[in-house]
């Protein structure tokens, strides 16, 4: 069977330059395509798609993975502010992460990345 190499969520945005700037600016994503009616944006092997919102948009969350949550939210806590957002906290599920509202979206941003063994 084929391998699934990856999968790029496409999240739906009523404003797409508001929503770029916040990957590209913030949690340091880079644009392949970043247009007023389209954006892509990659990071280390991850992408995302932005795409306009139509009136009735859905919600949908993202999960993205890092190997430092701590370091990403020393460096974004500025920029959140104003954005529905929840500080790193432990899961019970063995992971440390950050929540956020993708500016200009009905997106929620989960951003974890695993607790050691030794200090779950």
């Amino acid at each position: 069977m084929p391998k699934a190499l990856s999968m790029s969520p496409m999240i739906p945005s009523r404003d797409i330059p508001t929503t770029a700037d916040f990957f590209i600016n913030h949690l340091g994503f880079e644009a392949v395509m970043n247009s007023e009616s389209y954006a892509v944006l990659v990071k280390d092997g991850a992408s995302v798609h932005l795409l306009p919102a139509g009136e009735d948009i859905g919600g949908m969350d993202v999960y993205m993975e890092t190997d430092a949550v701590d370091e990403l939210w020393s460096q974004i806590e500025p920029h959140v502010q104003g954005i529905r957002h929840r500080a790193p906290f432990d899961q019970p599920y063995g992971m440390r992460e950050i929540h956020i509202d993708v500016p200009e979206t009905n997106c929620l941003l989960f951003i974890g990345q695993a607790i050691p063994a030794e200090h779950s």
